[in-house]
């Protein structure tokens, strides 16, 4: 468990580190196309959820407790090791990391601070919590569709198994 908590505060700093870079110097410029109409750095202030939903409540608070929530969940998953591989360990890791480094945001600043710009095909601007959240997201569906394997029956239930008669064939 203690390595899935120093790499979630990697993770969270690897976040941080990067948004305080948009905050700083990308904020100033607004926009830099690494590939012109296709992939820019561009500042945004995301005040709602993914891709901007509910961005007109106020409702940072909502998140963060969800984010404080979920990753609590997450970390008691660990602690019991309920999940039975790496992979799927690694997943929550991720998801835990992602939620925790939004969340820091919309405390600190009131919103989340998104700069990759995937214009190509018209995607939402988002940060590198996000990519944490949607390939932990992707990682443990894959987890649980490949890899999860369901506790054997507990032997030492206190319901039998119905025993039948053997059949007499005389």
């Amino acid at each position: 468990m203690p390595l899935y908590v120093i790499a979630t505060l990697l993770m969270i700093a690897l976040d941080q580190i990067v948004k305080y870079w948009a905050f700083t110097s990308l904020k100033l410029q607004s926009s830099i196309p690494l590939i012109e109409n296709v992939f820019h750095l561009t500042y945004v202030e995301n005040r709602g959820a993914a891709f901007s939903l509910f961005a007109q409540l106020d409702s940072r608070w909502i998140f963060v407790s969800l984010a404080v929530g979920v990753t609590i969940a997450i970390f008691i998953v660990l602690r019991i090791n309920y999940l039975q591989t790496g992979l799927g360990r690694w997943s929550l890791a991720l998801v835990a990391a992602g939620a925790l480094g939004n969340a820091i945001d919309r405390v600190v600043h009131g919103f989340v601070v998104d700069l990759f710009d995937f214009r190509l095909i018209n995607f939402p601007v988002f940060n590198v919590a996000d990519i944490f959240i949607c390939v932990g997201g992707a990682l443990f569906v894959i987890y649980f569709m490949f890899q999860h394997k369901d506790n054997e029956p507990n032997k030492e239930s206190p319901v039998e198994p119905l025993e039948t008669e053997p059949e007499n064939h005389e």
